[in-house]
């Protein structure tokens, strides 16, 4: 009786390990979703750390000069200096 009684507890043991493994908070369903979202958030960890060195990139040399001033002025305003003449071709 008792070896039948050692046996059940142990049996019941590892029921209880293996429900944990496939179907607790740490089961490897769960692991594996949580790998996808560390590799998603890796991946826009990326792009902004791109758009970082892309905003630095133009800090400096907005801080350098005042020809990117000019070039977002004519490319996004439309501007033109006092002496230029604008002429715009219709295909």
């Amino acid at each position: 009786m008792p070896r039948r009684l050692v046996t059940l507890i142990l049996l019941v043991l590892l029921v209880s390990l293996q429900a944990q493994l496939w179907l607790g908070r740490g089961s490897l369903p769960s692991v594996a979703k949580l790998h996808q979202q560390v590799q998603e958030q890796q991946n826009r960890n990326a792009q902004a750390q791109l758009a970082n060195e892309q905003m630095q990139a133009e800090i400096r040399d907005l801080q350098e000069g005042l020809e990117i001033v000019e070039e977002k002025a004519r490319s996004e305003l439309g501007m033109v200096k006092s002496d230029e003449i604008y002429v715009q071709i219709a295909r």
